[in-house]
């Protein structure tokens, strides 16, 4: 769960620290004080996109650090895949945030980044704003509760690894459909293609053998010179002994006085050995000369194999390798174009058999889809009924539908809000207060599909008040039981029944804006609800009223 968390210069906060509480932690304050600055900052820590407008005017960077205790087994397991080690039971995750752009990440100290971050935030807490009740209305996404309830994950993942497959197949075979005039066409170019690369005759590392032999041709006299200069240094001529004879010369010298003069035996041993070494570097020599001498092919042939080169490249790739690819490629689509119809209907065959092994798939996901909306329709249905939606009537629509992504059914949730009325697309029927009971509703049927600690829900109350807003209180309350909750709101009903009530406030000094958040104890929690309940002037009744919210919420769960 989350303990603690420590805002730096995020917007209109400069310096703040919330230690949060098991169960029901309530936050509320005066619109525009700033409790979705707040939700901002736990946004950060989660990995989530960021605006530089975020970071407090006048300052160059913003911080935000998280502790979260006794982190669950999917947490753990996430963190010792990215390497990072727990300490004393607690995560601490710190995010800074830069107006260059070049944030900083930590976790337990360890540098990190932000896709990891996102990736361990999603096991840490579920966030769900007003947002999210929207998503109510987009009907494709109604399909995933049905799945997240009756755990059909791998089941899902198994029918979309067998789609893709049938896709990849039907891809390929939309793209073989070639009518005869058109195979034809690009058989010719096919064989002209190959029968060019083939006369070519190419060889890896050729070009650069090529560009060595010119280089060599160009400065042949030179090369010639040197070399003939050097063997007359070490042979001699005519006139005069060379390198060779004279250090053997040496030696012989050396070794007529070494039974006498010991001390020489070893530099004439050395000269010896430079003897035999000048003689084989003599060799090499003569080498060279000879096949430089019996060199046939000139450099005109070379700058045209060159050329050669160059002129194919631009067509086929830019190095021999790629050119070489090339052909690979070209004679396999050859040899498939001349076996067309033969190769058609054995792809043809292998795709009607992936579409059947994916269709099989996925009517099997759709059998259990329909048992597990019934279950799906009575739970929400039920939570609703508490909610103080009595009237609604939910019903899980599942129709047929060709293969895609999730399968061959397309799901959507209808309600009638009404006693008597057919049941209607969400986004037909739904206020903003139904849509964030509803959305509850479906929250506290799933929970327990979910392994997070920590559920946020940023003004669940959205259009709705009374006795409406008491019973999502107690709604929350009772997922409070089993997980911590965070929770923005704007009711009194809501705010009472918290275990922990943070304030949060604004001010002004000097010309700039401030935001404290306060932990209240109860006499701040009585005059904050009735804030929350009264007008402009806050009279005895108001307070009493509070008082007696609070007094009965000791008892409630």
């Amino acid at each position: 769960m989350l303990s603690n968390l420590y805002i730096e210069n995020i917007a209109v906060i400069e310096k703040t620290t919330i230690d949060f509480c098991k169960g029901l932690n309530v936050l509320t304050g005066e619109t525009g004080a700033g409790k979705s600055i707040v939700i901002d900052a736990i946004n950060a820590i989660l990995g989530n996109r960021t605006s530089r407008d975020l970071i407090r005017h006048g300052c160059d960077t913003a911080f935000v650090s998280a502790e979260f205790v006794q982190p669950s087994e999917q947490v753990i397991s996430v963190l010792q895949e990215y390497g990072v080690e727990l300490e004393e039971d607690a995560v601490i995750i710190q995010r800074e945030l830069s107006s260059s752009g070049k944030g900083k990440c930590r976790i337990n100290g360890r540098p990190t980044t932000v896709s990891v971050l996102k990736a361990i935030g999603v096991y840490l807490m579920n966030i769900h704003g007003q947002h999210e009740s929207y998503e109510l209305m987009s009907p494709e996404r109604h399909i995933r509760y049905i799945d997240k309830l009756g755990n059909l994950t791998e089941e899902l993942l198994s029918y979309q690894q067998a789609y893709k497959h049938y896709q990849s197949l039907k891809n390929q075979l939309d793209k073989a459909n070639y009518d005869e005039a058109e195979r034809e066409r690009r058989l010719d170019l096919l064989r002209y293609q190959i029968g060019e690369l083939e006369t070519a005759d190419l060889s890896i590392g050729e070009y650069e053998d090529l560009l060595e032999q010119r280089t060599m041709l160009e400065n042949r006299e030179r090369i010639a010179a040197a070399l003939n200069e050097a063997k007359e240094w070490l042979n001699g001529s005519d006139e005069s002994d060379g390198a060779v004879q004279m250090t053997e010369s040496a030696t012989e010298s050396l070794n007529s006085v070494a039974h006498v003069y010991t001390d020489v035996e070893s530099i004439a041993e050395r000269l010896q050995s430079a003897v035999y070494e000048l003689e084989d570097c003599c060799g090499e020599i003569i080498a060279m000369i000879e096949s430089a001498d019996g060199e046939e092919r000139g450099l005109e042939e070379i700058e045209d194999r060159i050329d050669l080169i160059h002129r194919l490249g631009r067509k086929y790739g830019t190095t021999i390798e790629e050119m070489l690819h090339f052909l690979d490629k070209a004679r396999e689509e050859r040899d498939y174009l001349e076996r067309y119809e033969e190769n058609r209907e054995i792809l043809a065959e292998k795709c009607q058999q992936a579409y059947q092994q994916a269709m099989e798939l996925a009517q099997t996901l759709s059998a259990h889809r329909r048992t597990i909306a019934k279950q799906f329709s009575a739970a929400v249905k039920q939570e609703m009924d508490f909610l103080d939606m009595p009237h609604v009537e939910l019903v899980v629509q599942q129709e047929k539908c060709a293969l895609n992504s999730t399968g061959c059914d397309a799901v959507e949730i209808l309600i009638s809000t009404n006693p008597g009325e057919e049941p209607k697309p969400v986004a037909k029927i739904a206020s903003g207060g139904e849509l964030s009971r509803m959305m509850l509703a479906i929250k506290n049927v799933l929970a327990d599909k979910d392994d997070i600690d920590t559920l946020i829900f940023d003004e669940v109350d959205t259009g709705i008040s009374g006795r409406a807003s008491q019973k999502v209180g107690l709604k929350l309350k009772e997922v409070a039981h089993s997980r911590q909750v965070l929770c923005v709101t704007h009711q009194a009903q809501i705010a009472a029944l918290a275990d922990a009530h943070f304030k949060i406030s604004k001010s002004v000094t000097d010309g700039k804006t401030y935001t404290a958040v306060t932990k209240l104890n109860h006499e701040g929690r009585r005059d904050e609800l009735a804030r929350i309940i009264g007008g402009v002037e806050i009279t005895k009744t108001t307070l009493d009223y509070a008082e007696e919210l609070l007094r009965q919420n000791k008892s409630i769960l």
